[in-house]
């Protein structure tokens, strides 16, 4: 019995892999162990990751310290980032990003899927807390990436939100994208950088964005996400504009994939807090489709704790 108590502690603590840690648990054994110094013991005995021979002791391991802090704060950064005004939340994201090196898809997120009020809020939080315009910080800090015209055009626009679409510009700008892609083709000169493609991604509307890219691949046979693939931030800014949840189940399925990477596992929080309210729903969808499987059941299955409780209630249907 008192092995299996150990086992289940060390699963507890490791998250096998997994999202978060497993809170009940280890307060279920702080009341149980109680007196019992050898139960503890040899909880550490048995736990090489965390815990190694040292002489006498058991040492902790300091990466694996840094490890279990870093799962212990899920649920409380989840909880946070819940709180907080969607404004003040999309600014300190921008800004952690830019100047901690962070990937450059949460800015691309934060322009391309909020409203426009709601990126002109989010710009007006990130002046009163920073002191900065956020289009000045993004054009410092991304000076020497090919992509930082388009990302300063994205995080300055301001877009139309009507249904009306010309059909007609919306074919031309369709054939224009694809003369882009072409000409970029082995040359030194990046697709990101060309000029055509920078004003039509960071000025056109989202519902003129769609028609546009349903007579590229009528035009060319290809969604043009296949063809702007070898540039990153230019396929998530097309997805992001024109198919969102798409966008975002992709994300949500690259956090909870075996061997996902701290950046993407943080994903899982953000996009959970972020779309909760907004389009969940078409992102369980657009999940199955991709995956194969439910959302739910996949967080259920890789997350732990409270931070599983958390992202459930965040992702389940109304």
């Amino acid at each position: 019995m008192a092995a299996d108590e150990i086992q289940h502690l060390t699963r507890a603590f490791s998250g096998l892999g997994g999202l978060g840690v497993d809170e009940s648990a280890m307060v279920s054994a702080l009341g149980k162990w109680r007196k019992q110094p050898e139960k503890l013991s040899g909880f550490r005995k048995s736990f090489n990751g965390f815990f190694k021979e040292h002489g006498v002791i058991e040492r902790c391991e300091e990466e694996y310290m840094l490890h279990l802090a870093a799962e212990f704060s899920r649920f409380k950064n989840l909880m946070v980032l819940w709180a907080m005004h969607p404004w003040e939340r999309d600014a300190r994201m921008a800004h952690h990003v830019l100047h901690q090196a962070h990937p450059a898809a949460i800015v691309v997120e934060i322009a391309c899927t909020r409203p426009a009020e709601e990126l002109l809020g989010a710009r007006k939080a990130y002046q009163a807390l920073f002191h900065h315009s956020l289009e000045e910080d993004v054009a410092y800090h991304a000076r020497d990436k090919p992509y930082c015209s388009l990302l300063v055009g994205l995080v300055s626009a301001y877009r139309y939100e009507g249904p009306r679409v010309n059909e007609e510009v919306a074919r031309a700008e369709a054939k224009a994208l694809g003369a882009a892609v072409k000409s970029a083709a082995g040359a030194t000169a990046k697709l990101v950088e060309n000029d055509e493609v920078v004003r039509i991604l960071s000025t056109r509307s989202k519902p003129h964005l769609v028609e546009t890219f349903k007579y590229y691949k009528e035009i060319h046979g290809r969604h043009i996400e296949e063809d702007l693939g070898h540039e990153e931030t230019l396929r998530e800014a097309a997805l992001c504009l024109a198919t969102p949840a798409k966008y975002f189940s992709q994300v949500m399925g690259a956090a909870l994939s075996d061997g996902a990477g701290h950046h993407a596992k943080e994903a899982l929080t953000r996009v959970a807090v972020t779309r909760s309210d907004v389009d969940m729903d078409g992102i369980r969808a657009a999940y199955h489709e991709q995956f194969g499987g439910k959302l739910d059941d996949a967080i259920a299955g890789k997350a732990h704790g409270y931070y599983r409780d958390a992202l459930l209630s965040l992702v389940a249907g109304k």
